[in-house]
């Protein structure tokens, strides 16, 4: 009843079906373990933006590399800027999706130590190539509040490092080389300042990491793997379907040699 199962035609749909089923569950799997990191992530973030501040010291040192568990982390930080040594950041985006600058003004601690502060986001009001004019940031001593960031490497951001910028602009926030140009001990790191609000809205403030959709992931490992089993079921309906149709034509071939001849 089942020969028809060693044709060509139903040899190639039941190998293609037997690579569907593993190719489906594997990409569920994967589906999964995005669900899982991108959880995690979300956990990370909203537990460390929700953290109470603590000063960055207990938090970075000089040459220190921020943790996955650190960063995002709020931290509080008490010194005056140094606008002489301020940099800009090439090719950032605002949350609008409009490119420009951020603002990196190195913040001198009371003990001496520079900590890197990323003030926001600038538009590129002219060409790139000349440095833009920033706002000024409050004069004197201050205290700042902001979240915790690793160093920017290309290998983790994509960015890529560009030799002979135009003075004062760089690519990647990074304390080792803003360490050699300073000529200072800096604190591994950097933060994205949240407080206070910059005067008149400018340096525009960085948004909030926000979370990842992983509930979508979610629900793509289970759509893998429903398909996965619809696999071997409809290639059992349609072995079925097969059969009937074969059987059909076959009583129907057989009525016709037993019908009586007309005289």
């Amino acid at each position: 009843m089942y020969r028809f199962l060693l044709s060509r035609q139903w040899v190639i749909l039941t190998l293609v079906a037997l690579v569907l089923i593993p190719t489906m569950i594997r990409l569920g799997i994967w589906q999964k373990h995005r669900y899982e990191m991108r959880t995690a992530r979300n956990d990370l973030v909203s537990s460390a933006l929700h953290a109470k501040p603590v000063p960055v010291e207990r938090v970075s040192s000089p040459g220190h590399a921020v943790t996955t568990a650190e960063k995002y982390r709020t931290v509080t930080a008490t010194g005056t800027f140094d606008t002489a040594h301020e940099v800009v950041v090439r090719r950032r985006t605002n949350s609008d999706g409009e490119v420009g600058f951020h603002v990196l003004t190195p913040l001198v601690l009371t003990d001496g130590k520079v900590l890197l502060v990323n003030r926001g986001w600038i538009p590129a009001n002219g060409a790139q190539t000349a440095f833009p004019k920033i706002p000024a940031p409050p004069a004197g001593k201050v205290t700042i509040e902001g979240r915790l960031k690793a160093d920017e490497t290309t290998a983790a951001s994509g960015i890529k490092e560009i030799k002979g910028l135009p003075a004062r602009q760089i690519m990647l926030i990074n304390s080792e080389e803003q360490a050699r140009r300073l000529g200072a001990t800096v604190l591994g790191g950097y933060v994205e300042q949240t407080a206070p609000d910059a005067k008149g809205g400018s340096p525009e403030q960085i948004s909030d990491p926000g979370s990842e959709d992983a509930p979508l992931n979610y629900a793509y490992m289970i759509q893998w793997w429903l398909f996965a089993a619809a696999v071997p079921v409809g290639w059992w309906v349609l072995v079925r379907r097969e059969r009937r149709d074969r059987e059909e034509q076959a009583t129907g071939a057989q009525s016709e040699e037993t019908e009586p001849a007309t005289v």
